[in-house]
């Protein structure tokens, strides 16, 4: 008979957790809380060595983000600006630690960024945080909850900082929060979005932009209790983590739909009338980055935020929609993603990619039609290349331009390309055997390329079999050079043997 051991708080949170989840199903969350005989153990501190050397100026800054981010002179030139205040004001502090103090009621220079999808929102804090060297958590703000047992945890954003960070809480202090989509918490009664409560997450949002302290190990991850209660086992004792935000730079973005109404109405201006969708012209568009610029605090507790919540983000900027020309500069751009990423799928095959501006410029006109910003070129890039990429790397073709025609008929390109390629094997053998050079007009490239497709035979073995017997009859026509037609294709013999024909015939008659 096995003797029972004596339970203790941790056995008896385990088994509580052990029968809630099986009645109630995993959603359910025992808080850790510490129980008696637990202390709370001394909290590690980082070596205080461990900081960012930051020196940079904002039109230093700027001009970085201009190598890389067409348009959005605005919004480059605020996060510029009061993100280089931000990091030097943390560096004065350290500096004069006992002014800090004294500096009790500074405000951090949060962000509020308003702009249509695909313009460069998080394109731009990514470049401003790798430059900078700092960690950068990117978060959804429809993924969070108030409690946290639906979706997320608001302060698990700060903990995927710490991770971001190697595990460094030093050096995560100085980290950058951007949270995307969160015109999609305001509580307005209008706005779809999860059956949660979205006032709650603004104000646990709240509590991180000011300054609150983070416990690393979150009550709602079952793993890092486990580690604390082993902990406990081991030494009778619990060691916290916590991380303070009072110096993480909080950034958040959306694209704020109907909150131009609101301003319209403020200012007691008539509806123009708006479009949505596909149907809002670029116009438009800019007609409503207008009225966006005189957003006030006013309208954004109207569209469901709360003010103190507001209040966190006393810095906005306003970015505008891209119009063709700015999606062809984008194209253009040595540093264009897009572009360099296609020529880098195309080089791992050892094809050498490039593109005609004329080609760019279709691609840009197109990808302004799908009216999703930037986000579009890669689309339409990838519509047209997609067959590009899947068929000439088993061709011997080392180099490929793209055309007008290539994006305009991919596929009519595609085979064009191939057949062509296809032709030149047969025409150099031909050549070397006879003497003669042949060429194949574009019809002819085209019956070629079904006769191949439908036969399931390469285009040189199609040419060998149609045009084996070309080369005397050619050469005993007296021809140098020939050119292949559609109707040669079709009918090859009758074609040859009527030249013949048509030979004597001329020969007869100048006797």
């Amino acid at each position: 008979m096995s003797k029972k051991q004596p339970f203790s708080p941790v056995d008896l949170q385990k088994d509580l957790k052990d029968f809630l989840e099986q009645k109630y199903g995993n959603q359910v969350v025992v808080q850790q809380g510490e129980p008696a005989g637990m202390r709370e153990g001394p909290r590690v501190e980082e070596p205080a060595e461990e900081t960012i050397d930051f020196d940079l100026k904002p039109e230093e800054l700027e001009a970085y983000l201009d190598e890389y981010v067409v348009e959005q002179g605005e919004a480059k030139e605020v996060l510029a600006t009061k993100i280089c205040t931000h990091y030097n004001r943390m560096k004065l502090d350290r500096e004069d630690p006992e002014f800090s103090r004294k500096n009790v009621g500074q405000i951090k220079n949060n962000i509020l960024l308003i702009g249509p999808t695909g313009v460069g929102k998080t394109y731009l804090i990514k470049l401003i945080a790798q430059r900078i060297g700092v960690p950068f958590v990117k978060g959804d703000a429809t993924k969070f909850s108030e409690t946290g047992y639906v979706g997320g945890d608001v302060e698990d954003l700060i903990r995927e900082l710490v991770r971001e960070a190697d595990g460094s809480i030093a050096k995560a202090q100085y980290g950058i929060v951007y949270i995307d989509e969160i015109d999609k918490i305001a509580s307005a009664s209008n706005l779809a979005g999860p059956d949660v409560s979205r006032t709650g997450v603004q104000r646990n949002l709240l509590k991180l932009m000011e300054e609150t302290e983070v416990d690393l190990k979150a009550p709602h991850d079952l793993t890092s209790q486990m580690e604390s209660m082993m902990q406990f086992q081991r030494s009778g004792k619990v060691e916290r983590q916590k991380i303070n935000t009072r110096n993480i730079l909080f950034i958040v973005s959306g694209a704020f739909s109907d909150l131009e109404d609101i301003v319209r109405k403020r200012l007691n201006l008539g509806k123009v009338g708006f479009q949505s969708g596909r149907d809002i012209s670029h116009e438009q568009e800019r007609d409503r980055t207008t009225l966006l610029q005189e957003v006030k605090t006013e309208d954004l507790i109207e569209y469901g935020f709360e003010s103190e919540f507001v209040g966190r983000l006393p810095v906005m900027a306003i970015l505008t929609p891209l119009s063709v020309e700015n999606l062809y500069a984008i194209l253009k751009s040595p540093t264009s993603s897009v572009i360099v990423g296609k020529k880098r799928d195309f080089k791992a095959y050892g094809i050498d990619l490039t593109f005609d501006d004329a080609a760019l410029g279709l691609l840009a006109e197109q990808a302004a039609l799908e009216q999703t910003g930037a986000r579009s070129l890669v689309s339409v890039c990838e519509r047209a290349l997609l067959k590009f990429e899947k068929s000439l790397p088993s061709t011997d073709i080392a180099a490929f331009r793209v055309t007008p025609n290539v994006i305009e008929s991919p596929e009519h390109a595609l085979q064009q390309l191939l057949v062509s390629r296809g032709t030149g094997a047969f025409v150099e053998q031909f050549r070397g055997t006879y003497g003669i050079a042949l060429a194949f007009d574009n019809e002819a490239l085209g019956e070629l390329a079904d006769k191949a497709a439908n036969e399931h035979r390469t285009v040189d073995e199609v040419c060998q079999a149609l045009f084996d017997d070309y080369g005397h009859g050619l050469k005993l026509l007296g021809h140098a050079s020939f050119e292949i037609t559609a109707e040669a294709v079709r009918q090859p013999k009758a074609f040859l043997n009527g030249l013949v024909k048509a030979f004597y015939q001329a020969d007869r008659a100048q006797k």
